[in-house]
């Protein structure tokens, strides 16, 4: 624990990914560092609760595999990442509508790339659903096991025809091999009239893009800026979505495990600080030549007041065991009808098989905005009729309701909010950058740098230039 006299060069208050992240660039620097965490565990909102063998996260913000940070930030090279299968499910009008990978994955192969793609679309069969009753009911042939075959592709396919499919192909491809310095110079709008405004179809735009931002961006009305909303389809469009292999606390607790022993210190409530001390409610005071607040919004604005503090987009997390996999494949299945609570849900232990005890199934579904006061019977009833099986064996592990989940990104947004305050006083976190796991890392970098900079220390290798991603 601090001791009153105790002197370091940088205290870094929170054990979120971007203070983790800041702690490695000084830390290699040659900068004593210390971090401070009132929670007894770290990672902050990225945290997994272990429930008979399950391993469930609380929020479960969906990563992607083109994020710059996870690539480059020191800590993370034994990260393991899980993709869900390439492309996306969408359930509409009761089927499920496959949304192939985007054209041009790497930001490649251009608009013909993308009408090939398409008419391969427009062409494939829908997903097969089991066949069913009443959601939540027996089914009517419980021998059956082998899936009621679709029916031919209809004219009401949420993504349109095969022209609209090709400039949604097309859409994606450009956007991919977009740079982002292009992506942050176009007009802001909120995402919703950003969309519209690019000519897509409304069907389009409704059945494929409103879903699956609103996955990524946690924001189920889109009134997140259009720049930030064009980061997280940039994103998606050059990777895969994924998901830490273990839960979401294995990224911070990676991060921690790489700093030097007993540079994170749990358990400390730190009550004020300065430029150049900390006080905490049990520990004494560090003296310091910088402090780094690493902390959410509200707990950094109460150390710091004055500091801005956005409004946030709450987020529901209800996890269930199951008797048998609902799909057959790690596809992320997303809601395009809004008829129920569940956005987007997946059967997690496909995607990944270690936070399922073997033998057993789970599936987690994500309830974006406020959750209805029928919570559990509406969800398992709208799970039903998105798998299209019956749900009422399933067996309810856990349901993590956060209120303030994820940083809302209204116009206009600052994507570079400023990290350092003054010389010796910083901060950073999703808060300060974009509201994702890439925001937070970044920020960490971008906030250490400045205090590496007051201090006169050069980082320990040359900081790569990083864009700006979701």
């Amino acid at each position: 624990m601090p001791e009153p006299a105790h002197h370091v060069d940088v205290v870094i208050v929170g054990a979120g990914v971007a203070g983790l992240s800041a702690a490695h660039r000084l830390t290699s620097a040659g900068v004593t560092t210390t971090v401070l965490e009132a929670a007894p565990y770290v990672g902050g909102r990225m945290s997994t609760e272990k429930v008979d063998g399950f391993r469930l996260d609380r929020i479960g913000q969906l990563l992607t595999t083109s994020y710059p940070e996870l690539r480059h930030t020191p800590g993370l090279d034994a990260l393991v990442l899980r993709p869900f299968s390439p492309g996306l499910l969408v359930h509409s009008a009761g089927r499920h509508h496959r949304a192939a990978e985007p054209a041009g994955g790497k930001g490649a192969g251009g608009a013909r790339g993308a009408l090939t793609a398409a008419r391969a679309l427009a062409s494939a069969p829908r997903v097969p659903r089991p066949s069913r009753g009443a959601p939540g009911s027996p089914p009517r042939n419980p021998s059956r096991t082998t899936p009621r075959p679709s029916r031919p592709p209809s004219r009401s396919a949420p993504l349109g025809g095969a022209l609209d499919q090709a400039r949604l192909a097309a859409a994606l491809a450009r956007i991919a091999a977009t740079p982002v310095r292009r992506l942050l110079a176009r007009p802001e709008l909120p995402a919703a009239a950003g969309l519209s405004a690019r000519g897509l179809p409304a069907r389009t735009i409704d059945g494929f893009l409103r879903p699956l931002l609103s996955a990524l961006l946690c924001d189920p009305d889109l009134t997140t800026s259009s720049r930030c909303a064009d980061l997280a389809l940039h994103a998606f469009a050059r990777g895969r979505l994924c998901l830490p292999e273990g839960g979401a606390d294995a990224l911070p607790e990676l991060l921690a495990a790489a700093l030097p022993p007993g540079t994170v210190r749990t358990g400390v409530r730190v009550t004020s600080v300065s430029a150049n001390r900390v006080s905490t409610a049990e520990h004494g005071e560090l003296s310091c030549g910088g402090v780094l607040l690493a902390t959410d919004a509200h707990a950094a604005a109460e150390l710091l007041p004055g500091l801005r503090v956005p409004s946030f987009h709450p987020v529901t997390v209800v996890h269930h065991a199951v008797p048998e996999p609902p799909l057959a494949e790690p596809a992320l299945l997303l809601d395009a009808d809004r008829r129920g609570p569940v956005a987007h849900t997946a059967v997690v232990s496909l995607v990944d098989p270690t936070r399922a005890p073997e033998g057993r199934t789970l599936v987690s579904s994500t309830v974006l905005g406020q959750p209805p006061d029928d919570l559990e019977d509406t969800v398992l009833a709208h799970l039903a009729e998105l798998y299209g099986t019956p749900t009422d064996r399933w067996e309810l592990l856990a349901v993590h309701h956060t209120r303030e989940a994820v940083p809302a990104m209204p116009p206009p947004h600052d994507l570079r909010r400023p990290v350092r305050l003054l010389a010796g006083l910083y901060v950073c976190g999703d808060h300060r950058d974009t509201s994702t796991v890439q925001g937070a890392l970044h920020s960490g970098r971008r906030a250490a740098q400045a205090a590496l900079a007051d201090l006169g220390v050069e980082p320990a290798c040359t900081e790569e230039v990083l864009p700006a991603a979701a």
